[in-house]
């Protein structure tokens, strides 16, 4: 089912609502990320769509929550690890 983003157009009749589809967001892997950030041992997944879903809980870009998102920098690599365990699982 793909997403609709609505959108107020104020200009023309501020009670006219606008539904416009967002574009898919690929898909997040450890993999893809580690090609982007080779250099990192365990590189974020961050893709820079940092939008939560409110129902979901978590980013629609990375797919992460927000004590994922906020405990990042301070994980360890198992850690992280286990936070792209998840990520990949959210995609399911």
């Amino acid at each position: 089912m793909t997403e609709l983003n609505i959108a107020v157009r104020a200009a023309a009749a501020p009670e006219c609502v606008v539904a416009e589809p967002t574009p898919p967001v690929q898909r997040v892997t450890l993999a893809s990320a580690r090609r982007r950030n080779p250099q990192v041992t365990v590189p974020s997944p961050c893709v820079g769509v940092c939008k939560m879903d409110d129902v979901a809980g978590w980013c629609k870009g990375c797919f992460r929550t927000l004590d994922e998102l906020t405990g990042w920098s301070r994980a360890t690599d198992a850690a992280k690890l286990a936070v792209w365990t998840r990520v990949e699982q959210r995609q399911r």
